[in-house]
């Protein structure tokens, strides 16, 4: 018999959700034995998301709060999709200016975002030099392979 606590400690996220709150950190993560937590900020509300390690931690929270808009086919030559799964920052540092706006004008190989992947951050250049029409990420939020980021026309 094991003595293992199996559920989750909703002190912990508390305080997490407390320090995210006192910080104005977007994310916090942390990693005890073989679970995983991470707090991270969607807006305003906190929201609390778990994984047991190693799992990547799913993000429900992101797609419930993604906006609701018509389908439109968009052309692939337009579109910066993920080149690998990670968390999407949209400026050099916390509190800096970010990289690409709607309506700015990028040339090639500029960069757009950053990807964190495996503690690594990965700039994600522009394909092709033209106007940002869409972005499609925010800021502090996990993206998978393939996915859509920016349209650029």
């Amino acid at each position: 018999m094991s003595d293992k606590k199996t559920g989750i400690d909703q002190a912990l996220i508390r305080d997490l959700a407390n320090i995210l709150n006192e910080t104005d950190l977007t994310e916090i993560e942390v990693e005890q034995n073989d679970m995983r937590i991470r707090v991270s900020r969607i807006g305003t509300p906190v929201a609390p998301v778990y994984a047991t390690a190693p799992a990547p931690a799913p993000v429900a929270a992101v797609a419930a709060a993604a906006p609701v808009a018509a389908v439109a086919v968009r052309d692939p030559a337009n579109t910066v999709s993920a080149p690998m799964v990670g968390t999407v920052y949209m400026a050099p540092a916390p509190g800096a200016r970010d990289f690409i706006e709607i309506g700015a004008t990028v040339k090639e190989g500029q960069t757009l975002l950053i990807i964190e992947a495996m503690k690594t951050m990965n700039q994600i250049p522009a394909p092709k030099s033209g106007k940002v029409v869409e972005i499609l990420v925010g800021d502090g939020h996990p993206v998978e392979y393939g996915e859509a980021m920016v349209i650029i026309e």
